[in-house]
């Protein structure tokens, strides 16, 4: 598998009520985020780096509002100045675009898993995290029920869940601290992980064995598998892949059969995506 980096985040200690926070209407529009928007919009549709003069005259706003727009974006890689005074788009911006497309073609990929016998019976699913959370981008029921229904679209504590540990347990172990507190971790049942020192341990089984464990954290009577999908040139998850099933449905032998076969398809996607020797290809 793909190296692992160190490890992390977590999510709230109270009760957790799953929502779906893209389909909610949008609040009021923070005006200097909306005009930092129109600021990037105008800069990448310019060919060529615009004065503060002229940045000025195209938004219709003071040369002092578009400094500290620039300056702010600038301290965050958005925006780049140039010796002349001009500016045009910084580096970050190519990073965020990375991340678009690694995690659309995961998709894209992901999706492909419709036509393959891979254990049919069961739930494959993958994800990527928001913060302390997972949203799910793609599903493929089994034949078998689940008292979980996954959708895509749904968002879950990324504390709780298979995909959501395999993507933590690639981050920094000082990330998942802070991301534990800013927003706890989670309970959605009575097996959920919600101290940082358990987590943190659990987190570094997930290094050690290559794939994750939701043991009826995010449902009673569910267990799920997953495992960490890479971009090239980063050790950080860009998603993750699980394999979700009724945990009375299965044996030992069951398991291992599932988790090697989670391993192979989070590092066949992932060979997809650009990096390279990882598994036999489950695609062809």
């Amino acid at each position: 598998m793909h190296a692992y980096n160190k490890t992390a985040p977590a999510g709230p200690q109270s009760s957790l009520s799953v929502d779906n926070r893209g389909t909610s209407s949008p609040r009021r529009m923070v005006p200097a985020v909306a005009k930092a928007v129109r600021l990037l919009s105008t800069l990448a549709k310019a060919r060529e780096p615009l004065s503060l003069s002229a940045l000025a005259k195209t938004l219709a706003l003071p040369k002092s509002t578009i400094h500290e727009l620039c300056a702010t974006l600038m301290s965050a890689g958005l925006v780049r100045r140039y010796e002349t005074g001009a500016y045009h788009l910084g580096a970050f911006v190519m990073d965020l675009s990375y991340a678009f497309l690694a995690r659309t073609d995961a998709i894209s990929e992901f999706n492909k898993l419709s036509s393959s016998p891979l254990l049919p019976d069961e739930t494959i699913v993958l994800s990527i995290l928001d913060g302390a959370d997972v949203v799910y981008l793609a599903c493929r029921n089994g034949s078998r029920g689940m008292g979980l229904g996954f959708r895509i679209g749904l968002r879950l504590p990324a504390n709780t869940t298979a995909t959501g540990k395999a993507q933590l347990s690639t981050l920094p172990e000082e990330r998942v601290i802070e991301l534990a507190q800013a927003g706890g971790l989670r309970r959605l049942t009575k097996k959920s992980i919600t101290k940082v020192a358990p987590f943190l341990q659990d987190l570094a089984q997930v290094r050690k064995r290559g794939y994750s464990v939701d043991d009826e954290e995010t449902g009673d009577g569910t267990m799920c598998l997953g495992a960490p999908v890479f971009g090239p040139g980063s050790d950080h998850a860009v998603a993750g892949v699980a394999i979700s099933f009724l945990k009375a449905a299965i044996d030992k032998h069951k398991r291992s059969v599932y988790s090697q076969a989670v391993r192979d398809l989070a590092a066949t996607v992932s060979n997809r995506l650009g990096v390279p020797g990882l598994s036999p290809n489950l695609l062809e």
